[in-house]
């Protein structure tokens, strides 16, 4: 059975990344002829610039054109190759961002349904009820604090005529029992810091003892 329908694969089915990677591999050994070619090109060019016209410069120029081809056969290989990879490239990014998008869908219905459950806790009406009592609540302690601060015996309507009029009568107090305080000074002639009278020449004692000694 095997021989006419062929063995089962069981190998793994090529991955876009590893798909990308056997081309660029690819790409690379078609630089790896290119430079050979070049190589041998460039030989063929010094060779032909110092040969005269001739069959054997003829030749030469025959191999120098094969290469040509050659090297753009491969020139046109790379170019598909490097298209290829860049369109896998772009589907590899299409299918990153779609593996994103599908993720954060994921991320926002998980946190839909969070939140509906969050919500679904929340009572409204109890919530304006508490409202409410704080509001009450408030209330209350401005009424409280009003009826502490009230002041007590102090009228509240006081005539500023006659705050000025005992102004001006404590005014007079104070000038009034300066003048008695000055008034009630002792004369400077009584004070012990007073000295002897400007008019006596000398203490009594001392001119007594100048006329003993005389």
């Amino acid at each position: 059975m095997n021989r006419l329908f062929g063995a089962k694969n069981n190998a793994p089915k090529p991955t876009l990344n590893s798909a990308i990677t056997n081309v660029d591999g690819r790409i690379e050994s078609i630089d790896v002829k290119l430079a050979k070619l070049n190589a041998e090109l460039s030989t063929y060019q010094q060779r032909l610039s110092r040969m005269r016209e001739g069959p054997g410069k003829s030749a030469i120029k025959q191999k120098a054109i094969k290469i040509l081809q050659q090297r753009k056969q491969y020139e046109a290989q790379k170019d598909q190759l490097q298209q290829q990879s860049w369109n896998m490239e772009q589907a590899g990014m299409m299918q990153d961002n779609l593996k994103n998008t599908m993720a954060t869908v994921d991320a926002m219905k998980t946190t839909q349904k969070e939140l509906k459950k969050q919500y679904g806790k929340v009572d409204i009406d109890k919530i304006e009820r508490m409202q409410d009592e704080m509001a009450d609540l408030m209330e209350v302690g401005n009424d409280i604090q009003e009826s502490i601060s009230r002041s007590y015996d102090v009228p509240e309507d006081v005539d500023e005529a006659e705050l000025d009029a005992e102004l001006e009568a404590l005014g007079e107090e104070v000038d009034f029992g300066g003048e008695l305080e000055g008034q009630g000074e002792m004369p400077g002639f009584l004070q012990e810091s007073a000295g002897p009278p400007q008019f006596i020449d000398e203490a009594p004692e001392l001119a007594k003892a100048k006329e003993a000694a005389t």
